[in-house]
């Protein structure tokens, strides 16, 4: 007799599965909208909607809170602008009515009335009181954000896939934050050279784990970009909250960022709230538009973390901030000066700063950066990358400088990290992994010479001419318990190497020009 074979029963998705499923697919009904060209585009449509969605989940979850307690609940969204109003039913406003809700200076509303378009009301959120809440946070983020998809229709399926999120939910929120870094990755990897406001997980993990941040501390970047080092930040701190006075000192004033693009202060705030920072306090302008000079101790903190940008230029308005014979074009040089101006003096404030190779060996005004740096602050470990770490933006080897306000240097520790084995370099396809970074951990407490580990005597290292100016300051010290290494690299790698130590030699010259000029 023939037995019937049983039916196969598919397991259960997990909740990782079940969230990458719908990005998965709202990406895909994303393809097909025209007003949109590839993941830099699409990134920011799926951030804005996921965090129209957060907000209201966490509004609900604060009037239940309240409820509860017996206090009034003043919401951050009113009717009809919350999403229940608008995106929660699947057959809800759609096509041409929902684009000219969401995008018009005045629409119709799903109450059947007319008033502000979505994004118009939410530009206009004001704090209640005269303080800063969630309200200027929503206002900030949406002042930057445009809707570009052009098919009301299509919105509408990515709008009732997200809906299918919960935020309320601890290990969504938890999950989603990890698919949410994969898409960052992703985007980093489109933009190519204009991916800057992405730092390697692994590096910022180790940078972070180094500084060590403590509740009661405030940490800031003053270029957050996409927000990598403080949800780290926060992440590490999160552990050390076990009381909740800490939680709450955590989520209020234990982070702060600073981010002029408004791409990236968007996916900043997104990725601090999936982090589980209820209130991101990121800056949305130049960290570099206020007066050195002007900067004092109510503005300094205990921790900074940085990848500042470098390469680029600012506007001359900007330059006008600093001392006449520290300004440079070399944006690197001026984000390091910030970053030593606002760390809190007498042995509280600590720094981990990403810089390109060019500042440590660039003379000129960059001397006399490092002079500062070196005489005014304890620069106590210099760990130099290999090439490939922050592919594809950029193949420049990159360092990572550590110091701190406890008095001059003294002596400075360098480590060497090696190339991948086996290969030339990191790449974005074979990138730099926190193992990989195993035994530099191990050293940082032991600090001992060997072939990839020496030391200096800082002083030393500054050169001044016979009237006491500084003449030069070389950081770019080489691996003296290092063998003579063979340069494995393609003649097209070391012509672009070359031409980019000629482009530092360039903007030297330059600023000697100008300097010329002005005692004319």
């Amino acid at each position: 007799m023939s037995m019937a074979r049983p039916k196969k029963v598919a397991a259960p998705q997990t909740t990782a599965q079940r969230l990458d499923a719908i990005v998965k697919s709202a990406r895909k009904i994303m393809r097909k909208d025209k007003g949109l060209n590839g993941d830099l585009d699409r990134l920011p449509v799926l951030t804005w909607v996921m965090f129209l969605k957060f907000l209201d989940d966490l509004e609900r979850m604060h009037e239940d809170e309240a409820a509860l307690a017996g206090e009034a609940f003043h919401a951050a969204i009113e009717p009809p602008y919350r999403w229940r109003d608008w995106a929660a039913q699947r057959a809800g406003i759609t096509g041409p009515d929902l684009l000219s809700f969401i995008n018009g200076e005045e629409a119709a509303r799903p109450d059947g009335t007319r008033g502000p378009g979505l994004f118009a009301y939410l530009r206009s959120l004001r704090g209640m009181n005269g303080g800063r809440d969630r309200r200027d946070v929503i206002a900030t983020v949406f002042r930057g954000v445009t809707n570009r998809m052009e098919s009301g229709y299509l919105l509408r399926d990515v709008i009732n896939l997200i809906d299918a999120i919960h935020f309320d939910s601890s290990e969504e929120i938890h999950t989603l934050g990890r698919l949410y870094e994969t898409l960052l990755r992703e985007m980093r990897d489109a933009a190519g050279d204009s991916g800057e406001f992405y730092t390697p997980r692994a590096v910022v993990r180790f940078m972070v784990e180094r500084i060590d941040p403590q509740i009661g501390e405030t940490v800031l970047d003053p270029a957050c970009g996409t927000g990598g080092f403080l949800t780290e930040a926060y992440a590490h701190l999160a552990r050390q909250a076990d009381t909740v006075e800490k939680r709450e000192r955590l989520q209020s004033g234990a982070l702060k960022g600073v981010e002029a693009k408004s791409l990236p202060f968007l996916l900043s705030q997104m990725n601090l709230l999936l982090h589980g920072l209820e209130s991101p306090d990121i800056d949305p302008g130049n960290a570099l538009r206020f007066r050195l000079s002007e900067i004092g101790e109510r503005d300094r903190v205990e921790v900074i973390l940085s990848n500042p940008p470098f390469g680029g230029e600012e506007e001359a308005g900007i330059l006008t901030n600093f001392p006449e014979d520290r300004r440079t074009a070399e944006t690197a040089l001026l984000f390091l000066q910030l970053i030593m101006r606002r760390l809190k003096r007498g042995g509280k404030g600590r720094a981990a700063v990403v810089v390109p190779h060019g500042v440590l060996f660039g003379d000129g005004v960059g001397a006399r950066i490092k002079a500062d740096l070196l005489e005014r602050f304890n620069l106590h470990t210099v760990v130099r990358l290999p090439e490939g770490v922050f592919a594809p933006y950029t193949d420049i080897a990159t360092n990572l400088i550590f110091f701190d306000t406890t008095g001059p240097t003294a002596d400075i520790d360098y480590w060497e990290q090696p190339a991948p084995e086996g290969r030339k370099k990191y790449s974005k396809t074979a990138p730099l992994q926190l193992d990989d970074l195993a035994d530099l951990t191990v050293w940082w407490t032991k600090r001992t010479e060997d072939r990839r580990a020496w030391r200096v005597s800082g002083p030393g290292l500054v050169e001044r001419d016979e009237a006491g100016q500084v003449k030069a300051v070389n950081l770019d010290l080489k691996n003296p318990n290092a063998k003579t290494a063979e340069d494995h690299r393609s003649p097209a790698e070391i012509v672009e190497s070359a031409i980019a130590k000629e482009h530092q030699v360039l903007a030297v010259l330059n600023e000697i020009k100008a300097l010329m000029a002005e005692r004319e």
